[in-house]
């Protein structure tokens, strides 16, 4: 078992690290494959109730590869953490498998209360960049993306990316989804600008409101001509407009030349 996981950390390794050329050099060189087994190892022994024995192999652990993973801590197969420095995981954490851990990570806490579930539970194939913060006992999703430098203190849902301090989560389905409506329409919001800059805010709120209320009209439209059908088979029937538009006619010039 133990030799089987350690195959598993070696290949993960080499499948994800460009820099990994040999077995040996991942087995001898990766202080992060070295803290992974030297937490399984503390873990063990804490599980067992022998707390200082596990606390100490952990302390050994930090001294020789500067990654800091409290015994008590649930470590999923096949993570993966890349350099390693300064990385720091809680005692209630946990990691799910697959997951991407670069350096100066902290999973931390915010609660002193003992017992209590303080630190993150991150999902399966979460990568969380470089110096970032993710602290408290909430969740982070599968496939879920924490930017480098980002200090993350809510959920987040799975496949979205978290960046910036506090962290605001980006939706990249959503963020598609726009972009297509707003093709569609013959305008693009990100041809002004991204971000939380207020102008393009505002441009994705106008392309999701002109989006759905021009999907609303056409089929308003489409119901009246239902109606005016039936009634111009009636004898006095003549009484529905017969210009009424029955397509999606978003003017993107307009709105072009209002953000210019």
């Amino acid at each position: 078992m133990m030799f089987e996981r350690l195959r598993e950390d070696i290949a993960c390794i080499r499948e994800r690290d460009p820099a990994a050329r040999s077995t040996f050099e991942v087995l001898t060189c990766y202080p992060g494959l070295h803290a992974l087994v030297l937490h399984r190892w503390a873990h063990a022994a804490w599980v067992r109730g022998w707390h200082w024995l596990g606390r100490f192999t952990s302390h050994v652990a930090r001294f020789f590869t500067g990654i800091e993973i409290h015994p008590g801590a649930v470590i999923g197969r096949r993570v993966f953490i890349d350099h390693g420095m300064g990385v720091v995981i809680g005692e209630t954490a946990e990691v799910g498998d697959e997951c991407t851990i670069y350096q100066g990570v902290t999973l931390g806490g915010t609660a002193l209360v003992k017992g209590a579930k303080r630190h993150p539970t991150l999902g399966r194939g979460v990568i969380v960049g470089a110096n970032s913060q993710v602290l408290g006992g909430f969740t982070v999703g599968d496939g879920a993306r924490v930017g480098g430098g980002s200090v993350v203190v809510k959920p987040v849902p799975p496949g979205a990316t978290a960046v910036g301090n506090p962290a605001r989560i980006i939706q990249a389905a959503a963020d598609a989804e726009r972009e297509q409506a707003a093709a569609k329409m013959g305008f693009s919001a990100y041809g002004v600008t991204q971000g939380d800059d207020p102008v393009a805010l505002a441009m994705k709120g106008l392309i999701d409101n002109a989006s759905g209320h021009e999907h609303q009209i056409a089929l308003l439209w489409q119901a009246i001509e239902k109606l005016s059908a039936r009634a111009r088979e009636l004898p006095a029937g003549d009484c529905v407009p017969q210009d009424a538009a029955t397509h999606e006619n978003f003017d993107a010039e307009s709105l072009s030349r209002l953000v210019k």
